[in-house]
């Protein structure tokens, strides 16, 4: 009996687009999946952005937003933002929901 596991994609390859202001990702399975840089800046699951939402402080938008670092953990990107926003980790399941892939 042969068995075949089931595995998830997940982020083979990423970069930013020539404007910064998109993830561009492919995954495992060779998707090509675009992440605006104000939907990850708005999606940030930091403690700092966490406690901003719950106080009412954290901005509806970040019109013009651009993505200025990325960081690899091996599990997640570590994203710079052009607001001096760098606290945001992204695991790389949650980039993939976010997109929707």
């Amino acid at each position: 009996m042969t068995m075949t596991a089931l595995v998830a994609p997940t982020v083979a390859d990423y970069e930013a687009s020539a404007d910064l202001a998109t993830l561009r990702v492919r995954t495992t399975q060779d998707d090509q999946l675009s992440l605006p840089a104000e939907q990850l800046r708005l999606s940030c699951k930091c403690a700092h952005c966490t406690r901003a939402r719950f106080d009412g402080r954290f901005p509806e938008a970040f019109p013009g937003i651009a993505i200025t670092d990325i960081g690899d953990l091996g599990y997640g990107l570590n994203i710079s933002f052009s607001d001096g926003h760098s606290r945001g980790i992204y695991p790389k399941a949650y980039l993939l929901s976010l997109a929707g892939g």
